[in-house]
């Protein structure tokens, strides 16, 4: 939905139940427009977004977030001034859960997320 518009994948990298991915955000993304002209900020509902999309892409599977036990956002991202974010996913799998943990930095940590994600079977 936002991948190849708002954000693409430079670098991602798949390990024993760790993602690790480098996002570019498109500075010029019509997002943007209303958030907030003049002075950029990367919404923290694209974040989510963004860690789903993730999660679904390097999973190879359709996913619905089911709880969200923790967000916080620390840190503005405004791609002005950075358009890089680093991307790091932790899941676990227990029955149908996917229990994740995640945080997105640039220079320091700017938002941790824990929930928990299921798969939607087709």
């Amino acid at each position: 939905m936002l991948k190849d518009s708002l954000y693409k994948i430079t670098s991602q990298d798949h390990h024993d139940g760790v993602i690790d991915a480098i996002l570019e955000i498109n500075k010029e993304d019509s997002i943007f427009n209303g958030h907030f002209p003049g002075h950029p900020v990367l919404p923290g509902a694209c974040m989510l977004q963004i860690i789903k999309e993730v999660l679904e892409d390097t999973l190879k599977a359709s996913f619905r977030l089911k709880k969200a036990d923790q967000i916080k956002f620390l840190a503005i991202s405004d791609p002005l001034i950075n358009n890089i974010l680093k991307l790091k996913l932790t899941y676990s799998i227990d029955d149908i859960n996917f229990n994740v943990i995640g945080n997105f930095s640039q220079i320091d940590i700017c938002c941790k997320f824990k929930g928990t994600f299921v798969e939607l079977k087709s």
